[in-house]
């Protein structure tokens, strides 16, 4: 019962705000081209749905390391739909590189293109990282962080996988930090191999040490994917023991 009801919640709750953020995007558009008056209300979303159930807990780590008059490269691991809406706890302002599929979703979509977010398509790595790179360097131009999944899809062992070369060469040809961020407990949300929501659940987001723009400039797009890599397979596997 409790599942349905935050279902239902959940539901009203997208579509209030997919309406107010349609209005405000509308509004803003010619004095906000950073679109931070949309990313607040896609923020409201996200912090509406964590904290709803009062048993949720949230562990954010390591704000301290961001300064919000930056902008960032954001590379994350990829275990859930769910890390989306919990990078909305760091405060800044970011645009997603996401697969054009989820561009197609009903709610989701017309959210995303809202937002700003960057579309890829699969199979097309040369055009996609194009892509990437010119887009992602217009929306740090505006001001604002780009937030890329450097694994390219899911991990499906809940481990941090190979990274791909799109997030550390777009941070090279835009000259900015890199910004690694670690999440662990989006993929228990859910009670396992069920659709009832697992109400102990426990996030953790942890902000590592951003890597310098002078370092990233200097430094081959593999070894610091390498380097990045490593980093947050190590943060990942330290908030596990805690």
């Amino acid at each position: 019962m409790l599942t349905l009801l935050f279902a239902i919640y959940t539901l009203i709750e997208l579509t209030f705000w997919f309406i107010v953020s349609w209005i405000v995007l509308a509004v803003c558009y010619p004095f906000d081209k950073a679109r931070k008056a949309v990313h607040w209300c896609s923020k409201m979303i996200c912090m509406m749905f964590w904290k709803a159930p009062f048993t949720w807990k949230q562990r954010i780590i390591g704000l301290e390391n961001i300064d919000r008059s930056k902008s960032y490269v954001i590379t994350i691991n990829h275990q859930s739909m769910a890390d989306i809406i919990s990078l909305y706890f760091l405060p800044l302002n970011f645009r997603w590189v996401s697969k054009q599929e989820v561009f197609r979703m009903p709610y989701i979509g017309p959210m995303l293109i809202a937002h700003g977010d960057i579309p890829i398509q699969r199979g097309r790595a040369a055009e996609s990282m194009r892509k990437v790179i010119n887009d992602g360097k217009m929306w740090i131009s505006r001001g604002a962080s780009i937030a890329i999944f450097p694994e390219g899809t899911r991990s499906k062992t809940g481990e941090i996988q190979r990274f791909k070369g799109g997030a550390f060469a777009l941070a090279k040809e835009a000259g900015v930090e890199i910004l690694p961020v670690v999440m662990d407990g989006t993929t228990k949300i859910f009670k396992p191999k069920s659709i009832w929501f697992n109400w102990r659940n426990v996030l953790t987001v942890k902000v590592l040490p951003p890597i310098s723009a002078e370092k990233v400039a200097a430094t081959d797009t593999s070894e610091l994917a390498n380097e990045v890599h490593d980093m947050m397979v190590e943060a990942l596997a330290e908030i596990r023991k805690n």
